[in-house]
């Protein structure tokens, strides 16, 4: 009988084993999303201290609160500021949203940090641009509804000394005697109070030797130089 070829014997390879480092348990989607939650967690821990728990903002009990933790008075220019780097829109009140435009700029999330980087932020406001942009939201700040344009001059008086006073005092303060004794006005428009800062960049004083009622100066400035002027004959 004729010989068969012998079958070829098949090599038995070894089941594929995958390295240790492959088999290493993949992440869920639910446990990275609670990894995330609680990053975020901890960076919301302070707002989430002083927030009010109804309303989910810090109230003007939290900012009181938040404030003499920080040693400082809530009528402080730094508080004004911090408003001002929040963009916050109601005064006395701060939003989980604003709260994080401000821990995003200023890297805080302890009452340690926020207080050392308070100075920061006040050297940041009193470059002239940036200070003429926060000038003007101070006023804006303190409207209590939409639709409101101006503000009293009892108010007016107390803002002008919290935001120029240690900057034009002796305009400051001729300027808030002016606006106490004067009787024509009981409120002060955006124009006037933006004026009254373009006055005392551009105007000597108190000699005001180059101011003319013949420019476009408001009303209530021109009021404040013949009434100066008056007191100075």
């Amino acid at each position: 009988m004729p010989r068969t070829a012998s079958k070829p014997t098949k090599k038995r390879t070894k089941p594929y084993t995958v390295p240790s480092s492959d088999t290493d348990p993949v992440p869920s989607a639910s446990s990275a999303t609670k990894k995330s939650s609680k990053e975020k967690d901890g960076k919301y821990k302070l707002f989430n201290k002083y927030a009010n728990t109804s309303s989910g903002v810090i109230d003007p009990e939290g900012i009181e609160k938040l404030c003499s933790k920080l040693k400082v008075p809530h009528t402080d220019i730094k508080i004004l500021m911090l408003a001002w780097k929040m963009k916050a829109e109601r005064q006395g009140y701060f939003t989980k949203t604003e709260w994080r435009r401000a821990l995003k700029a200023l890297k805080f999330d302890t009452i340690k940090k926020l207080k050392k980087a308070l100075p920061e932020l006040e050297l940041e406001v009193r470059k002239p641009l940036n200070f003429a942009d926060f000038y003007a939201y101070a006023f804006r700040y303190c409207f209590t509804d939409e639709k409101q344009n101006c503000v009293d001059i009892e108010t007016i008086c107390q803002l002008l000394d919290m935001v120029l006073g240690s900057t034009f005092r002796d305009q400051v303060d001729h300027f808030v005697d002016y606006l106490k004794i004067q009787n024509d006005y009981k409120v002060i428009t955006m124009d006037q109070w933006m004026g009254f800062y373009r006055f005392c960049n551009e105007i000597s004083f108190p000699d005001m030797t180059n101011y003319s009622l013949e420019l476009a100066w408001p009303l209530i400035l021109d009021n404040f130089f013949e009434w100066m002027r008056e007191k100075q004959a």
